[in-house]
């Protein structure tokens, strides 16, 4: 196996992944059994003429490059993997692919750019700050005039890179671009950030970034509060200007509020942004922000942490190509040592890494002499890791991936009969593009337990880790895995994330840093938009009467279900109280001691009437109407119960047709009564012929017919359109009122009229009346109760429509109470008055006496 990466020093773990991937495999019986892989390593210097020289040496000679011609050469390439430097890996892919060699990628969405200043070494004792943004400068102005030179161009790459599975011969040991996008959303509305600032590069990979994120934010309600764009610099006579921009991008970063920045955190981009946050911490107040991270970072990466206080890191969030631990890589990085033969830099890394040197000699002891007892573990975190980084563990599933297809090749050309092993060995080598079926199919679970294969676009199919960096003054740092993207996983499981152990900037005293543009309108108001503003900036609204918020932010106010009302604050919904005339309230019981009361005072009036039935006052006026009217009265205060208590099926078809047709019954009996007194004056007048309508006969055929009018139109009523429980939610914002809805309304109002019509008879009839000679003028008395009978319920009337719910029943109970006592009242007193207290009065002498 072949592989060509730019084998910068501080990628030096990417090369022992490579190397310790390899030494397992060879070292497995079970992955291609006699074949022993290697490798070599070529360094593309970030430079296209280099990764095109060094791809053609790869597959052709060592020294002298001639196209199509390889002597004497002992390398067999079969697969490529690539850098993470996109523009290097499709500058390789352009050669590879007109071989057919596979080239697995290890490149990151196609944004990563080189590592620029990848062996840059600057003792930040030994110089300026302002030297030391000078060095950083230049250094990167002469890395990208050689790219320049060398004909390329930024946007070529960029383009190539959108367009990356068009390339059959290249696979991407990274999952799909989108799926970072997306885990940058969820986790940014999982914790409610709706105000962040994007940083990227000013060039078409960051102008990329940048409208596809704006795109996704303004779909998910999420406002940009800035975005900065990190500039590029080709000409040394834009130097003054270029600095320029840095410190008013470290002064803007130094005085915005926004608490969240999303970074698209290539080598590039990170390194500008150290340089900013280097300048913001030689002259101005520290920046405490919450970083969210793409997966392209690592500490490990970044050349220049001996000169930032890492703690301004601290708290960040960002991606990770999920990983998991590899067990024996640990050990396999203890062994290492500047005599070991695992590859070619080793002595170079060692140096820089320690800070020694190897002479001709080596003088063991002697100070800065190179001993080779050094420990990588005693290493600081930033320049070199124990455990493998998620990018070292796509190196290390790369070369998985490519055994794995050997071995699929390899097995099934043995099962169809190669003659010997060297003859299938030879075309093996001879046709690598034959790889490719094998690896697009390539499916296997690695030493972690993780399962890695490609979807049909030759992108690795798996998720994302979400990390949490927590850094020390000491500059050493703990990654902590908080959370996952796993698009693979039913919906509710693709993002998930621990609140609970992530630990903050300390700007933010560990409580989860607010990203807002406003702050939140709180639940009883909703938003109200600014004009001129980011959908994200708005106004508090206190929600209109009758309309609740029980959130925070929220569009608009709602109405609370119909059984509740909001309360006070309009923030929460209430359960209403029903409302009905109950027996246990002080009305209710009021209205029932009065009802039973009057009951009782009828029924005693009843008894002494009927106990003193044979003297001359209770025969005087018709004795069998004097008890219809008393047992109806005591039937009409008893009624009034039916409209007390909780209203049912029962009792709402009862109480208005039993109140109405006894009541019928009651004015029935006073107008019998009355037309009784005028008949019998009329009797008495010598030759009169209405003798022969004086009588029980007559009187009792108008108190029934006058109540079957009343009773037919109850049955009608009963028969079409009865009443029945119901209740209103509409008319009392706080309770809901259970009533009795009378169905057919104009039945009731045609009882009412009717009852109406009857009194207004009787009270005319008893008018006329009122001045005939009568013994206990009866008519007169008629006539007091008609009066009052009619004030009653002609006031009734406005008084029930303009109530609701049990005032407007105790309304009709107190009517029909009222009614009722007063035709007891203006009827009987004056005649128990007499029997009870004047009983000599009630003798046939007193009522000659009174004749004369």
């Amino acid at each position: 196996m072949e592989a060509s990466s730019s084998a910068m020093l501080k990628k030096y773990q990417h090369v022992l992944s490579l190397a310790f991937a390899v030494q397992e495999i060879n070292g497995n019986p079970k992955i291609l059994p006699n074949i022993t892989l290697g490798f070599h390593i070529y360094d593309s210097h970030f430079d296209a003429q280099i990764t095109y020289q060094n791809t053609l040496n790869l597959l052709f000679n060592l020294m002298k490059t001639v196209l199509n011609y390889n002597c004497g050469s002992q390398k067999n390439p079969v697969a490529v993997i690539g850098g993470f430097d996109s523009e290097t890996s499709l500058h390789v892919a352009t050669i590879l692919g007109i071989y057919k060699i596979p080239q697995s990628l290890v490149i990151l969405f196609g944004l990563q750019e080189g590592e620029v200043l990848r062996a840059v070494e600057i003792p930040r004792d030994s110089v300026s700050g302002r030297e030391l943004r000078w060095r950083i400068q230049m250094h990167r102005r002469v890395d990208r005039g050689r790219s320049l030179r060398s004909g390329e161009r930024a946007d070529i790459s960029g383009k190539a890179v959108s367009d990356v599975t068009q390339l059959s011969s290249l696979y991407r040991m990274v999952p799909n671009e989108a799926h970072q996008y997306t885990g940058i959303v969820r986790l940014l509305l999982h914790f409610q950030w709706k105000w962040v600032g994007i940083m990227a590069m000013a060039d078409d990979k960051g102008e990329k970034f940048v409208q596809t994120l704006e795109d996704k934010f303004s779909q998910h309600g999420i406002c940009t509060a800035f975005t900065h764009r990190m500039p590029t610099q080709s000409n040394i006579l834009g130097v003054v200007a270029f600095l320029d921009r840095f410190m008013n991008m470290t002064l803007f970063l130094s005085s915005t509020h926004v608490n969240v920045c999303v970074v698209s955190a290539d080598t590039h981009m990170m390194l500008d942004l150290q340089v900013v946050l280097n300048l913001v911490e030689r002259d101005m107040k520290p920046i405490g922000k919450v970083w969210v991270m793409t997966a392209h970072w690592d500490f490990s990466l970044e050349p220049f942490l001996q000169f930032l206080d890492i703690q301004v890191f601290h708290g960040t969030l960002s991606f990770a190509i999920h990983s998991t631990e590899v067990q024996g890589f640990p050990h396999f990085l203890q062994t290492q040592n500047p005599y070991s033969d695992t590859d070619g830099f080793i002595r170079v890394f060692w140096e820089q890494a320690f800070k020694c040197v190897f002479p001709t000699t080596i003088r063991k002891g002697s100070e800065g002499s190179c001993t080779g007892w050094e420990k990588l573990e005693n290493l600081p975190g930033p320049f070199f890791e124990m455990s493998m980084t998620s990018q070292s563990y796509s190196i290390y599933n790369a070369v998985y991936a490519v055994a794995e297809a050997l071995h699929a090749r390899h097995s099934s050309r043995t099962r169809h009969g190669a003659r010997d092993h060297e003859d299938h060995l030879k075309r093996l080598q001879s046709t690598a593009f034959q790889l490719h079926p094998f690896l697009r199919s390539v499916s296997f679970n690695n030493s972690a337990g993780d399962k890695v294969f490609f979807d049909e676009k030759g992108e690795l199919v798996a998720g994302f880790d979400i990390i949490n960096w927590i850094t020390f003054p000491n500059k050493s740092f703990l990654r902590v895995k908080v959370g996952s993207l796993d698009p693979q996983a039913q919906s509710d499981g693709k993002f998930s994330i621990n609140d609970r152990i992530i630990a903050w900037h300390s700007k933010f005293t560990q409580v989860k840093p607010l990203a807002l543009c406003n702050d939140n309108c709180q639940p009883g108001y909703s938003r109200k938009r600014k004009e001129g503003k980011p959908f994200c900036c708005y106004d508090c609204a206190s929600c209109p009467k009758g309309k609740i918020s029980n959130q925070k932010d929220m569009d608009d106010c709602f109405n609370c279900p119909e059984d509740q009302y909001p309360n006070s604050g309009r923030n929460q919904c209430l359960p209403k109280k029903l409302n009905f005339l109950s027996y246990n309230e002080t009305l209710g019981t009021s209205l029932v001691v009065l009802a039973l009361s009057l009951s009782l005072i009828t029924a005693l009036v009843l008894g002494i009437f009927i106990k003193h039935r044979n003297t001359p006052i209770v025969k005087a006026n018709n004795r069998n109407l004097t008890y219809t009217l008393l047992v109806s009265l005591l039937l009409c205060f008893l009624c009034s119960l039916l409209f007390i208590g909780q209203p049912q099926i029962l009792n709402c078809q009862l109480r208005q047709t039993t109140f109405g047709v006894i009541f019928s019954v009651a004015v029935s009996s006073v107008l019998a009564k009355t037309i009784t007194v005028v008949l019998a004056f009329m009797a008495t007048k010598p030759g009169s012929k209405m003798r022969k309508w004086v009588g029980t006969r007559m009187a009792n055929s108008v108190v029934f017919c006058c109540s079957l009018v009343q009773a037919s139109i109850c049955v009608v009523w009963l028969s079409t359109d009865p009443p029945f429980p119901d209740v209103d939610v509409q008319s009392v914002s706080e309770e809901i009122i259970m009533e009795c809805n009378e169905g057919s309304a104009k039945m009731f109002y045609y009882i009412l009229g009717y009852m109406g019509f009857l009194a207004l008879v009787s009270f005319i009839v008893a008018f006329f009346a009122r001045k005939l000679p009568d013994i206990f003028n009866e008519a007169k008395f008629i006539t007091f109760s008609m009066l009052m009978f009619c004030t009653v319920w002609v006031s009734f009337v406005p008084t029930y429509l303009s109530t609701k719910g049990k005032n407007m029943v105790a309304v009709e109970v107190f009517s029909i109470l009222a009614s009722s006592a007063g035709l007891l009242g203006c009827i009987f007193s004056p005649k128990c008055y007499i029997i009870v207290l004047r009983p000599e009065l009630n003798s046939k002498e007193q009522l000659k006496k009174r004749n004369k």
